[in-house]
C-alpha cells in the first residue's frame, strides 16, 4: 500500500476531511438506536407528549447530520480517488513512455494495458471501499460494544461471541481468496493478450480460414477467467451467507433470552430494540469489512504490478543532470560527418551471440548511405543503434561527433526522423500525423512533404485533403500510401540525418524511382540512411555497407562492390532482372528488378 499513499500524499487535506465527515456519519448512526430506545420507552412509561417530541426532534437532527455528512464524505471520497487513479495513470504512462523496446517486450503491451487501466480500477474501488466501510468499523465496534454493555453485559457477551466467530470465518476465506485474485490477474493479461493479437491479425486469420480455432482459443482463455471468478465469487457468497446467519442467529438470542426478563420488569422494551441494532450495526459493518478486505488481496497484487512498472529502471536512461552535453547551436562537424559507428559490437540481452561485430562507418551531411544485407544480418539493428533503442555492447554511436550516451534522448530524437519497415499511421487527420515530424509546421511544408513522398496525387483524390480522416494504424490506407505518408512524416522537420528503414518495400517501381529523384534533392542538406532489401533502391547510393552474419563485408559504390565484394554480387545476382517489366514499371534502365532476396539463417537474437 506505500504506493497508495505515495499518490495520496499531494491530498492529505482532502483525504482528512472525508474521514472527519464519514466520522460524523458513524456518530448520527449510532445515536440514532439510542434515541430509538428512549422514545420506545418513555412511550412505555407514559411519559409526556412532550418529552417524545423533543427525544424524536433530537433522532431527526442525527439523521439529518448523518446524512449529510454520508453524501459530503462519499463526494470528497470520490474525488480523492478520481485525482488517485488518475496521477498513477498519469505517472504508468509516461513511464511506459521511457521503457526501451526490450523493457516494453518484457512487460508486455497487453500487460501494460491492463495494469493502466483495469489495476488502476481495482485499487481505486479498493480505497473507496476501505475509506466507506473499513475505517469506520473500529470506531464503530468500540462504541457500539460501550454503549451496549452499559446497557445489558450478558447480551454484550453473546455479541462479542457471535463477532469473534464472523472473523475467524473471514480470515479462513481470505487465506483462500489470495491466490485466486492473483490468478485472476495474470488473465486478465493473457486475455489482453489474445484480444489483441485477434483483433490486430484479423486478416491472417481469415486468410488462413483459422476462425473457428482462434475461437477455440478465445474461449479456453475466457473459460479460465470465468472459472476462476466464480470460485473467487463463491467465497464472497459464502461470506454474505455465514455473515448474514450470523446476524439472525444473534438477533434470535437476543429475543429468546429477553422475553422471559421483560416480563419479571428487569429489561425494557426499547433496551432490546437499542442492542438489536447496535449489533446489526456492527455485524453488517463487520461482514462488508470482510467483503473488502477479500477484495484486498487482488488491490494489493495490482499495487504489486503498478509498481513493478513505475519503480523498474530503464535499460535506456539519459546521463546524469549535468553531465549531458548539450546539442542546442552545436556546430556541424568540419567534414560533414553526422553519424559514426566505431567498432561497434552489439548483442542482445537474450542472445548467444552478437547481432553486429566490430561495425564501422559514417555518414556525411548531403550524402546517401545504404546498409544492404541478408536476412538476420543485423540492417534493423543499426537503425536501433543510431536512435538509441539499444546501447551498443561495446565500440560508439557518434551523433555530430559526440556519443549518443553522453546526450539526451530528447537531443538524439530531435536531430533524427525515423520511418520504420511497418508503417504506423495514428488516429487524427493526415496534417495531424505529419505534424508529428514538426508541431509547428506550416500548411506550405506540408504540402512540400507530400510532393517529395510522392503522395499528392491520391491525397488530392480525397475529399478533405490534409484534413481526411486516418483510422487508428492507417488501416484505411494501402500499405503504399502509408508508407509515403510516414515518410512525408519524417521530412517535416529540420533532422540532420533521416533513417528510411526498408520504407519504400510496398511502393511500386515508379513511384520508387521517382521517390528517390525527389529525395536527391531534398536530402542535399542531410545525411540519408536507406536499409533497403532492393539493389534498385541503393544502387545509386553515395556509400553502400553491405552486412554479412553482423560484420561489414563491403563499404563502397555499386561498381567497386560488383567488382570487390562477393557477398554483394551474389544479392544482385539473386534478384533478377527482368527487362520487360522493368519498361512496364518505368524504372531507370540501370535499376535492377529484384525478385528475390538472398535469404540466410540468421543467427538466435538477432534482427533484420
Amino acid at each position: 500500500m506505500r504506493l497508495v499513499v505515495r499518490f495520496m500524499r499531494p491530498y492529505w487535506g482532502l483525504f482528512a476531511v472525508t474521514v472527519v465527515l464519514l466520522f460524523f456519519d458513524v456518530v448520527g448512526a449510532l445515536v440514532i438506536p439510542t434515541f430509538v430506545a428512549e422514545l420506545l420507552n418513555e412511550g412505555a412509561t407514559n411519559a409526556s407528549f412532550d418529552t417524545m417530541i423533543v427525544t424524536a426532534v433530537k433522532m431527526g437532527v442525527a439523521a439529518l447530520i448523518s446524512g449529510l455528512a454520508a453524501i459530503a464524505g462519499g463526494w470528497c471520497c470520490s474525488q480523492l480517488t478520481s485525482r488517485v487513479g488518475r496521477d498513477m495513470r498519469v505517472a504508468l504512462y509516461r513511464k511506459s513512455l521511457d521503457l526501451s523496446i526490450y523493457d516494453f517486450r518484457n512487460f508486455g503491451t497487453a500487460s501494460i494495458t491492463t495494469r493502466t487501466i483495469n489495476d488502476i480500477v481495482n485499487i481505486q474501488l479498493a480505497m473507496t471501499n476501505l475509506m466507506g466501510m473499513m475505517l469506520p468499523v473500529p470506531f464503530i465496534v468500540v462504541v457500539a460494544l460501550t454503549l451496549s454493555f452499559r446497557l445489558d453485559v450478558g447480551m454484550s457477551l453473546w455479541l462479542l461471541a457471535v463477532i469473534a466467530v464472523v472473523c475467524m470465518i473471514a480470515f479462513v476465506i481470505m487465506r483462500s481468496a489470495a491466490p485466486l485474485f492473483r490468478r485472476l490477474q495474470k488473465l486478465l493479461d493473457r486475455i489482453g493478450a489474445v484480444l489483441l493479437e485477434n483483433l490486430t491479425g484479423v486478416r491472417v486469420i481469415r486468410a488462413f480460414d483459422k476462425e473457428r480455432h482462434e475461437q477455440e482459443r478465445m474461449d479456453a482463455t475466457f473459460t479460465d477467467y470465468a472459472t476462476t471468478s466464480i470460485k473467487a465469487n463463491r467465497l464472497f457468497a459464502n461470506l454474505d451467507g455465514l455473515s448474514y446467519f450470523g446476524i439472525n442467529v444473534f438477533v434470535v438470542i437476543v429475543y429468546f433470552l429477553s422475553g422471559a426478563r421483560i416480563d419479571a420488569g428487569g429489561f425494557q422494551i426499547g433496551d432490546i430494540t437499542a442492542i438489536v441494532e447496535y449489533s446489526v450495526m456492527v455485524l453488517f459493518y463487520l461482514m462488508m469489512a470482510q467483503m473488502v478486505i477479500l477484495t484486498l488481496p487482488r488491490a494489493l497484487e495490482c499495487c504489486e504490478r503498478v509498481r513493478q512498472v513505475l519503480d523498474h529502471s530503464p535499460q535506456i536512461t539519459d546521463p546524469e543532470p549535468g553531465k549531458a552535453i548539450g546539442m542546442a547551436g552545436r556546430e556541424p562537424l568540419a567534414d560533414g560527418e553526422v553519424l559514426a559507428f566505431r567498432d561497434v559490437t552489439f548483442r542482445f540481452a537474450d542472445a548467444q551471440e552478437d547481432a553486429l561485430t566490430h561495425v564501422s562507418f559514417s555518414c556525411k551531411s548531403g550524402q546517401t548511405t545504404a546498409i544492404i544485407g541478408g536476412t538476420g544480418s543485423g540492417k534493423s539493428t543499426i537503425a536501433m543503434l543510431a536512435l538509441r533503442f539499444h546501447d551498443a555492447t561495446w565500440g560508439q554511436v557518434m551523433l555530430d561527433g559526440v556519443d549518443v550516451r553522453d546526450m539526451t534522448q530528447h537531443d538524439l530524437r530531435n536531430r533524427v526522423s525515423y520511418v520504420q519497415q511497418q508503417a504506423w499511421l495514428f488516429s487524427g487527420s493526415i496534417a495531424d500525423n505529419l505534424r508529428y515530424g514538426d508541431r509547428n509546421a506550416s500548411l506550405t511544408e506540408l504540402n512540400h512533404a507530400i510532393d517529395v513522398a510522392q503522395a499528392r496525387e491520391f491525397v488530392d483524390s480525397l475529399p478533405d485533403g490534409l484534413d481526411s480522416r486516418v483510422a487508428q494504424g492507417g488501416t484505411n490506407f494501402s500499405g503504399g500510401q502509408k508508407q509515403r505518408l510516414s515518410i512525408a512524416r519524417a521530412l517535416v522537420g529540420d533532422a540532420q540525418l533521416v533513417i528510411f528503414d526498408d520504407s519504400f518495400s510496398a511502393l511500386d517501381f515508379r513511384t520508387d524511382a521517382a521517390l528517390r529523384r525527389a529525395l536527391a534533392d531534398e536530402t542535399s542538406r542531410r545525411a540519408v540512411l536507406i536499409i533497403a532489401q532492393r539493389v534498385s533502391t541503393i544502387q545509386h547510393a553515395d556509400q553502400i555497407v553491405v552486412l554479412s552474419d553482423g560484420e561489414v563485408a563491403g563499404i563502397g559504390r555499386h561498381d567497386e562492390l560488383m567488382a570487390t565484394c562477393e557477398v554483394y554480387r551474389q544479392i544482385v545476382e539473386s534478384q533478377t532482372k527482368e527487362p520487360a517489366r522493368d519498361e512496364v514499371m518505368g524504372a531507370a534502365p540501370t535499376d535492377i528488378e529484384p525478385a528475390r532476396t538472398v535469404v540466410k539463417t540468421a543467427k538466435p537474437g538477432k534482427e533484420a
